[in-house]
């Protein structure tokens, strides 16, 4: 049977990909945002700045440089914590930010069961059409050229039908859409996983699973995110082949309005377990980047179901503008509990 060996969360956001001294260009795009999430409110950057304290002292090169070296020695980690666990598939959850599946058919949840999936580079028009700042990250997210990366239609495809029986009628894709690029590659938050926790040149075969964090109308509830996960948690246990597991959850923390309450709450929910509080968190603080936090939310449910708790966390608020915009980066590990 299956056993599930090992988890982890790891962010994406721009930042980890773009040294300090480039993180000014998002702060331009910010100070221009009409549609800054905070706490279930939009606001734009005066009105932000003005409601929150001043975070200057966060973003002077000393505590931006700071805060990318610990980042970057976090995701070290995370790639070791991996490795050492010797996992034979890889089962990554994450938001597809419709580059992939778009207004046509937006599912809440999909699972991919082809064989293999294309990883492939940015055209250069593709990256001059990006807003600024955003090119030279996506860069950290694909290859240099096209590689096909192996997947799992088997477990894959045991997923999907394990899942309805257990409530969840799981979108089924065998085939991915063309999409906002016209590739049908795999979007940037599974490329970011292997180009930089993995390694480009990483060989474990992996199951795609799709959350809608990010799109109305059917982004689904943190509840609802948690039982998705005690699913695919009890699909895993009963796939019949002998298989290593690792789940990764790809995306979050709270971004592109930094909220270090919301973060290190949710942190501390994932070390102790506690599905009360992963199971009500109220939608309206869910918008924007910080929806990924749902991602999270399956891979703790996957944890719970399978007997992993988390080994360790790391946070790193990383602050661009004083009005407290940037991303949050979480790493955290899972481990067994019975060694």
């Amino acid at each position: 049977m299956a056993t599930v060996v090992t988890g982890i969360g790891c962010s994406h956001g721009p930042q980890l990909k773009t040294p300090p001294a480039g993180w000014s260009e998002r702060a331009v795009a910010d100070r221009r945002n009409q549609a800054l999430e905070f706490r279930g409110r939009t606001y734009d950057f005066a009105s932000l700045r003005n409601l929150r304290e001043d975070f200057s002292a966060h973003c002077t090169h000393e505590a931006m440089q700071a805060n990318w070296d610990a980042s970057q020695a976090a995701m070290d980690r995370l790639g070791r914590h991996v490795a050492a666990a010797d996992v034979d598939v890889l089962l990554i959850i994450s938001s597809d930010h419709k580059e992939v599946y778009g207004d046509e058919l937006l599912p809440a949840f999909a699972i991919y069961w082809g064989e293999d999936v294309a990883h492939v580079p940015f055209t250069e028009a593709q990256l001059a059409a990006m807003a600024p700042g955003l090119a030279e990250a996506a860069l950290g997210d694909v290859p240099a050229r096209t590689v096909v990366r192996e997947c799992h239609p088997e477990l894959a495809r045991h997923l999907i039908e394990q899942a309805g029986g257990f409530g969840f009628d799981v979108a089924a894709s065998r085939s991915l859409p063309p999409g906002r690029y016209a590739n049908h590659g795999i979007p940037h938050g599974w490329g970011f996983i292997y180009q930089r926790i993995l390694g480009e040149t990483c060989r474990i075969p992996f199951v795609p699973v799709f959350i809608n964090t990010f799109y109305d109308p059917n982004p689904p509830t943190a509840a609802r995110s948690y039982q998705f996960g005690r699913a695919l948690g009890r699909a895993l246990k009963a796939f019949p082949q002998d298989l290593r597991v690792g789940v990764i959850a790809s995306g979050g923390l709270s971004h592109f309005v930094i909220d270090e309450e919301l973060d290190r709450r949710f942190l501390a929910a994932l070390e102790s377990g506690d599905e009360q509080y992963l199971t009500s968190i109220d939608p309206a603080l869910l918008r924007s980047g910080t929806s990924e936090l749902r991602s999270w939310i399956a891979v703790a449910a996957i944890a719970a179901e399978t007997g992993m708790t988390a080994a360790s966390t790391d946070y790193r608020p990383c602050y661009r503008t004083e009005a407290g915009t940037g991303n949050a980066m979480g790493f955290v590990t899972w481990s067994r509990t019975d060694g």
